[in-house]
């Protein structure tokens, strides 16, 4: 089925800004409603931002005023932008996204971007 493909990841340092794209490998198909997830060193996956197809959005505390979700006018990409950065939030970010095409709906998840943020 179609994949979605994180990229923007890398190394940055306390203070810092990143932004990662997340975009599905076919682009025939566009992104709905989608999630930002976050999986830190030795915890579990955790969402951490979210983004409806309404246009609202929802963002875990310890990211609100740091981080923004956003999506292309097409649907095509979303992305996550991510400022003054912390070690907090290091971790390897996924895309978990509802795509539609031709009234056909699939889910799917990304293979992870690395973050890391050093102090």
């Amino acid at each position: 089925q179609v994949q979605l493909v994180e990229s923007g990841g890398g190394l940055a340092h306390v203070g810092d800004s990143l932004r990662l794209s997340c975009a599905a490998s076919e682009s025939r198909f566009r992104i709905n409603d989608m999630g930002w997830h976050r999986q830190a060193p030795g915890t579990p996956r955790t969402l951490v931002a979210q983004l409806f197809s309404t246009g609202g959005s929802h963002y875990v505390d310890s990211v609100k005023g740091r981080f923004t979700v956003s999506r292309d006018h097409d649907k095509k990409t979303v992305y996550l932008e991510m400022t003054n950065l912390k070690p907090e939030d290091t971790g390897v970010y996924y895309c978990n996204a509802n795509l539609e095409y031709d009234n056909r709906w699939y889910n799917s998840w990304g293979r992870g971007t690395q973050v890391t943020v050093s102090s």
